[in-house]
C-alpha cells in the first residue's frame, strides 16, 4: 500500500513540474514563456526526484492472505473505495499467487490461501476473498480452504466491483458462481492477468 501511494504522490509531481506551460496569444498561436531549457531541466530533476521517492519505498509481495486482508484493513480505514481496493489489494494478490504457482507450483499456491485471513471489518471485502479462494482452488485443482466455506462470507449488500453501473448487468452474468454465490459481482476480464 505504502508504494502504491508513493508512486502516485511521485507521479502527480512530476506531471506538475513537466506540464507545459502554454499563454494564447492571437488566435491560436502558443508560445512557451521562460526558457525552453530550463522547462526541461526542471522536468528531468522532478523525474529524478520522483525515481528516488520510489525507491525509498519497501515493496512486498503477499505471501498470504492475511497479509492482504491486513492491507485491505488499512485502505479501509483510509477510507478508499473499493474499487481500488479490488485493484490494489485482490489484483496485486492474484499476481502474487500467480508468480508462486508458476514458479513454486500448486502446493506453495495453495498454502498462500490455507489460513483464514482477518476479518477486514467490511463483509463483502470478506467475502470476496473467500470467493477467490474458492475460485482458485477449483481452477487449479487444490481444496477449497474450509474458512472460504463458512456461511458467514457472503456480502449484503452485494459488491459489484466496478463503479460503472452500466457493467453491473455484465457482471450479474460473467461472474464465476463462487463469486456470485457470495454477492460479488465482477466482469469475466476482473480475473484476466496478462
Amino acid at each position: 500500500m505504502a508504494f502504491i501511494g508513493a508512486v502516485e504522490i511521485a507521479m502527480q509531481q512530476v506531471r506538475r513540474a513537466c506540464a507545459p506551460r502554454v499563454a494564447i496569444r492571437g488566435p491560436d498561436v502558443p508560445e512557451v514563456p521562460g526558457d525552453v531549457e530550463q522547462a526541461v531541466r526542471r522536468c528531468l530533476r522532478s523525474t529524478a526526484h520522483a525515481i528516488d521517492t520510489i525507491a525509498g519505498v519497501e515493496m512486498q509481495a503477499f505471501e498470504t492472505v492475511d497479509q492482504a486482508a491486513g492491507d485491505a484493513i488499512a485502505m479501509l480505514q483510509e477510507g478508499e473505495r473499493l474499487s481500488r481496493l479490488w485493484r490494489y489489494v485482490f489484483v496485486q494478490m492474484l499476481d502474487d499467487y500467480t508468480s508462486v504457482l508458476h514458479h513454486a507450483g500448486v502446493p506453495a499456491g495453495a498454502r498462500m490461501w490455507a489460513s483464514a485471513p482477518r476479518s477486514t471489518g467490511d463483509i463483502r471485502v470478506d467475502a470476496a476473498f473467500a470467493a477467490m479462494a474458492e475460485y482458485l482452488a477449483r481452477r487449479d485443482g487444490w481444496d477449497v480452504p474450509s474458512w472460504a466455506r463458512l456461511p458467514g462470507r457472503e456480502a449484503w449488500p452485494w459488491w459489484f466491483v466496478t463503479d460503472l453501473r452500466g457493467l453491473h448487468p455484465r457482471a450479474l452474468v460473467e461472474s464465476p458462481s463462487s463469486f456470485r454465490r457470495r454477492g460479488v459481482f465482477i466482469t469475466s476480464g476482473a480475473l484476466d492477468r496478462a
